[in-house]
């Protein structure tokens, strides 16, 4: 989790895509419509049409018609069994809507990328011996916000070196004060997600808005792509608005919101998971 201070950038929604949205939303302007996605993505199983019927308080004929057009849109799948249609839900839709919307509100960035408005006085390194006092000392700043980490106390040294992945630990200087880091962490020890990364960026409470969350993003992005890893994901209290615009300058899209994931100072917290796909080759 991280927490920072940016804005996003500016970006033009390409042609294609708009009308890609265009559809999605037309579709989804009919109110009966929506209930039936509703019905359908909410089912653990394929439903037969009249008990979605049944469910949304219509006749067959008019449900029949509104899943034509949810069908020919791809947000559902019909499948005939003898006389029954199954009706399921284009698992994609769980992903393609919260896309569509971030990037439609210019929240989301072209992927991949990489802020490149990056201050002329931050300058990134890795992270060294010498850097973990001040490390440690933004980590506290981040967790007195309280929108930062679900941490209550920093974490000890030997914790952090043994969760933060060798390589992938960086920090931001500027008049060679460190004033930002940046670590990721393996989220599985499992072989097949070696290449899945968590990612957490931190800046020092006098340096927020000043270009510093930009200019470790970039290097936490490259290096993981140069490194081979593909797939990066961020877990952000939705309070912490400015670490999400910055998330989604460099790629990371949102993927849902985990509702009362987990306690925080006696109150339940939802968070925002956020997901970036290294390009492919």
């Amino acid at each position: 989790m991280s927490v920072l201070a940016t804005d996003p950038q500016a970006v033009q929604l390409p042609h294609d895509d708009a009308a890609t949205y265009a559809s999605w939303f037309a579709c989804l302007a009919e109110p009966v419509r929506v209930r039936l996605l509703h019905a359908i993505a909410s089912a653990a199983r394929p439903v037969p049409v009249g008990r979605l019927a049944e469910l949304v308080g219509i006749s067959q004929a008019t449900c029949s018609h509104h899943l034509r057009k949810l069908a020919e849109t791809g947000f559902v799948a019909l499948r005939k069994e003898g006389t029954t249609t199954q009706v399921s839900v284009n698992p994609t839709c769980c992903a393609g809507l919260p896309h569509a919307a971030d990037a439609v509100m210019g929240l989301l960035a072209p992927r991949p990328c990489c802020p490149n408005d990056i201050p002329d006085d931050v300058t990134v390194h890795a992270m060294t011996e010498h850097d973990w006092t001040a490390v440690q000392r933004i980590y506290g700043e981040g967790i007195d916000t309280g929108d930062a980490t679900f941490d209550t106390e920093v974490p000890d040294r030997a914790v952090l070196d043994t969760t933060w992945l060798n390589g992938h630990r960086w920090v931001a200087e500027i008049d060679g004060r460190v004033v930002g880091w940046t670590a990721l962490s393996a989220v599985s020890a499992r072989p097949i997600y070696r290449g899945v990364a968590d990612a957490a960026i931190y800046v020092a409470e006098d340096h927020r808005g000043r270009g510093v969350g930009r200019a470790l993003i970039r290097q936490q992005v490259c290096a993981a792509d140069d490194a081979g890893l593909w797939t990066l994901q961020a877990t952000i209290f939705p309070e912490n608005r400015a670490g999400l615009a910055l998330h989604r300058t460099a790629g990371y899209r949102t993927l849902g919101v985990r509702e009362r994931i987990g306690e925080h100072h006696g109150n339940w917290r939802d968070t925002v998971l956020l997901e970036r796909r290294r390009p492919q080759e």
